[in-house]
């Protein structure tokens, strides 16, 4: 929406993060003064490389921090707040459930509750996932049906997409909620997901390692089309049909982790490679993908990259950060 964004004060949890990176890039371009919430500091970071660390305002604290919140929302008089900031490594939530609860979810209510409590807030943004849905029967997940997670990192998602709900319905609150499907692009540094992990592998003419037996089945989404998704519903809350609502985001194309590692393979300088298989047992759902078919009717989104078009700029992404750093 054209000016939309021109002198709106934006509020951004987890703004160093993968994808909270890109979000505060895309909002400042459009001319929003974002404030940033910060707990840990990543200088090598994408929001740091980029230059856009120095373009936004920054408040250094954690998101359970309730007074913090409070005050940052209230001090710069915040008109949107996207909540990104969470624990979102599956296997950390899987060590230590703990921080993945307190970080996921009452990082969640407190946002909520400041929010709510705050004058300005005119939106609020709140991020889920498909892994709130938990393992389902029926495929694709479709928004209606139950949040179901059992494992500690769903169980963090469902309840925080739960409390977002019930502050949606009960106060009436401008909300919505994202679910994406696994996202991917430049400045993902967990290498222990796949498409990071890969791209690294090739880059070094190393064979990539699949943990699993490669027949994980999963959609993914580039991160440039999760942070036009988020614009797109954070321009629409004011429609009463959408406030309130959640929607699935992704390509609609599932494909096994191992077609993933081989299309890496294929785009990269060492197409020969073959991947190195361990089968080894994970606690992860075999199969989990979802329909994007209500943002599409609803919102009229659409995904702008094909996942080729997406993994080229990604790997691009890397080699330029990896020959910056000399790694």
């Amino acid at each position: 929406m054209e000016g939309f964004w021109k002198d709106r004060n934006v509020f951004i949890t987890g703004c160093t993060g993968f994808l909270g990176s890109w979000l505060t890039i895309a909002l400042v371009e459009l001319g929003a003064n974002v404030i940033g919430l910060v707990r840990d500091w990543f200088p090598r970071s994408n929001l740091n490389l980029s230059g856009f660390a120095e373009k936004i305002t920054i408040v250094r604290g954690s998101v359970t921090d309730y007074e913090l919140i409070e005050r940052s929302l209230v001090e710069y008089e915040i008109d949107t707040c996207f909540h990104l900031a969470a624990q979102t490594i599956v296997t950390i939530a899987e060590r230590a459930p703990l921080p993945t609860f307190e970080t996921n979810i009452r990082g969640t209510w407190i946002l909520l509750e400041a929010a709510r409590r705050c004058p300005t807030v005119e939106r609020v943004l709140i991020s889920s996932s498909d892994k709130a849905y938990g393992e389902q029967d029926k495929l694709p997940y479709t928004e209606d049906m139950p949040l179901a997670g059992r494992h500690p990192y769903e169980v963090s998602k469902s309840c925080a997409d739960l409390i977002a709900s019930s502050y949606a319905k009960t106060y009436g609150m401008p909300i919505g909620i994202t679910r994406f499907c696994n996202i991917y692009g430049g400045g993902d540094l967990n290498w222990s997901r796949i498409v990071p992990g890969t791209i690294r592998s090739v880059l070094r003419g190393e064979r990539p390692i699949i943990r699993s037996d490669g027949t994980l089945v999963r959609d993914y989404i580039y991160v440039k089309d999760v942070t036009s998704a988020y614009i797109l519903l954070a321009e629409r809350l004011d429609d009463p049909s959408i406030k309130g609502q959640a929607f699935n985001f992704g390509l609609d194309e599932p494909k096994s982790v191992l077609e993933i590692v081989r299309e890496i393979i294929e785009i990269s300088d060492y197409p020969d490679l073959e991947p190195i298989i361990l089968c080894q047992e994970l606690k992860e759902i075999k199969r989990q993908y979802l329909s994007s078919e209500k943002a599409r009717k609803l919102l009229g989104w659409r995904p702008n990259y094909t996942f080729r078009e997406g993994l080229k700029e990604t790997m691009e992404w890397y080699r330029r950060w990896m020959g910056s750093l000399g790694i």
